[in-house]
């Protein structure tokens, strides 16, 4: 199942067995998704797609492929990477990215992004599970220059509309058997698999559980290929 958000009054609505678009009376992180309870058909226009999650935070985790860390010469990490993004870095998946002035070098990074739907503290990898409300397209937009020269990864990658979400939410999905795929232009430039992966999706959120409570609603940015 797809859960989207709808402007301008963000709404959120489903698609039903038969693929028809209908709001969602039901709290997507109060309700299972067996029990959502599904209203009026709705209309989502490309332009209406809000962002399908206003996360309270923005977890990232780097260095996940061991390609991409190859790719900028990086070494692999012991334990997996992790930064934050601003919130305020959220757009939908139509919004333009504005280049900021201080940057000269702004590089995409497609990524699988993790919603969640229930509170983490340091749980078990069952629990991580049966936490995730589904996943979504990200882009962990990057101020490339910025991230090298800073002690840290929060400027290079938290100016406003550097992370792109969306357009839907997929429910419930095997989380061992995902692809990501990048285009520009139509242009492929990424692909990778979640089998790929220095550290599973649940392995990243029973880790990340352990440094920080992950709350309904944040999202976990799995790493780029």
């Amino acid at each position: 199942m797809l859960l989207y958000r709808i402007g301008p009054e963000g709404f959120y609505a489903a698609r039903d067995e038969e693929g028809v678009l209908r709001v969602l009376y039901s709290d997507p992180f109060e309700v299972r998704p067996g029990g959502w309870e599904l209203g009026r058909e709705a209309t989502a226009e490309p332009v209406g797609l809000l962002a399908p999650v206003r996360p309270g935070k923005i977890v990232g985790v780097g260095r996940n492929y061991r390609d991409h860390a190859a790719e900028l010469g990086n070494e692999m990490p012991a334990e997996p990477l992790l930064f934050l993004k601003a919130p305020s870095s959220v757009v939908g998946p139509r919004a333009p990215i504005v280049l900021p002035p201080e940057s000269e070098r702004v590089e995409y990074e497609g990524e699988i992004a993790v919603v969640l739907r229930r509170r983490l503290t340091r749980a078990p990898a069952e629990e991580a599970r049966a936490a995730v409300l589904g996943v979504t397209c990200a882009c962990d937009v990057t101020a490339r220059d910025l991230q090298r020269r800073d002690a840290t990864f929060a400027r290079g990658k938290s100016f406003d509309t550097f992370c792109p979400l969306g357009p839907a939410i997929q429910v419930e999905p095997d989380l061992e058997d995902l692809e990501v795929v990048t285009r520009v232009d139509g242009e492929e430039r990424q692909r990778g698999h979640t089998s790929a992966m220095e550290w599973g999706i649940v392995e990243q959120l029973v880790y990340i559980s352990r440094m920080m409570t992950l709350e309904p609603g944040d999202v976990v940015l799995t790493g780029t290929p």
